[in-house]
């Protein structure tokens, strides 16, 4: 099985993370006694959160590592590097990260949150709770600029407006934000909603905190900001931001305790779980579990069984949506607290159908 999560370069903060994921489950399938006695066997390589290198090594796993199914990717645009490989040498894909829907591939499960299990709740409960007046901050590349045209589309439903519109390269620098902070003071938005990646996320919340602004009246909304960035920036920076996600850390079922301790006992007491790492670490189980009742590593005959399963996830049960290959995931809404953690201040009642192209919304 292919693993492909950068190691190094401006994503690598939260794909790290992504990669324990994945090689916690697979420690524990192995464990177990592995798939009908036989291990799992991860090749591994670092993309470096570089597109042209997620394709290319993609390409070398399908045809020359003897690998079927690769599990990875973190950004949109490493994704759609990776699709056409994935079709063509007709490889499965599994996707651990929320994206911006508006995709299909009979090659990819996705098992990351789509628009309708994350935007369509947090644009609803920002309005409701903050006000109508955004501020769109991004990193620049196709999610955010997707992600934020999904949001404007909200705002109008609700009669909310765009106040500003900015993006920074990957690789911006602390100034930049700063810099920024001008603009979002002299607009007066309600919120700021952030798609920001990676180490970029740091410097925003930083250069927000810097302006003296304040949480409790004017947040920063993500989709994208989890424990990991927060242990990044810091947890007094982050107190009071708020964002929408399946999963964080403080989930009070017995099923993400034990996932916890697990990790906690395998990476440290200092490495926190995330949205990112608790996808990454089911969807190898859901593999696993189809594997164990197929034998075979075909796509085409693995993929039939693995639509339709169901798993018991440290986010509560989700199912592989037999229609459009993505999951069905709850959708929770959580706010950062002084200690770094993520206090959940609305959650659904059970997991979220996936729409990903929005026909229901």
């Amino acid at each position: 099985m292919g693993v492909l999560f950068s190691h190094t370069g401006v994503t690598s903060v939260i794909e790290e993370t992504q990669l324990r994921g994945t090689l916690l489950a697979i420690e524990e399938i192995n464990s177990a006694g592995g798939i009908n006695g036989r291990e799992l066997v991860p090749i591994i390589y670092d993309p470096a959160s570089e597109p042209e290198r997620f394709a290319r090594f993609a390409d070398q796993m399908l045809s020359e590592d003897g690998v079927s199914t690769i599990f990875g990717c973190y950004t949109s645009s490493s994704r759609k590097a990776v699709l056409p490989v994935v079709e063509r040498r007709n490889g499965l894909l599994w996707y651990p990260t929320l994206y911006e829907g508006f995709e299909y591939s009979p090659n990819i499960i996705y098992t990351g949150a789509a628009p309708n299990q994350n935007s369509v709740e947090l644009a609803a409960f920002l309005v409701e709770t903050y006000g109508p007046r955004f501020y769109l901050i991004g990193s620049d590349y196709i999610y955010p600029r997707e992600s934020n045209r999904i949001m404007r589309d909200l705002l109008r439903q609700r009669r909310g407006e765009v106040v500003g519109e900015h993006y920074f390269d990957l690789n911006a620098r602390p100034s930049e934000f700063r810099l920024l902070m001008r603009d979002v003071r002299n607009s007066g938005p309600d919120v700021i909603f952030s798609t920001v990646v990676g180490q970029s996320t740091a410097y925003l919340y930083q250069a927000y905190y810097e302006a003296g602004f304040d949480a409790r009246i004017m947040p920063i909304a993500s989709l994208t900001t989890s424990e990991a960035e927060i242990d990044l920036m810091g947890a007094e920076v982050a107190n009071g931001h708020v964002t929408a996600a399946p999963y964080f850390e403080t989930i009070g079922n017995p099923g993400n305790a034990s996932f916890t301790a697990r990790y906690h006992r395998r990476f440290g007491d200092d490495q926190h779980t995330n949205f990112c790492v608790e996808a990454a670490y089911f969807q190898v189980h859901v593999f696993a579990s189809a594997l164990s009742e197929v034998n075979t590593m075909d796509p085409d005959v693995l993929r039939p069984v693995v639509l339709g399963t169901e798993f018991e996830a440290p986010q509560g049960r989700i199912a592989i949506d037999s229609e459009s290959s993505h999951t069905r995931l709850w959708t929770r809404i959580g706010r950062a607290r002084s200690n770094g953690q993520f206090e959940i201040i609305r959650e659904s009642r059970r997991a979220v159908t996936p729409d990903p192209y929005l026909v229901a919304h």
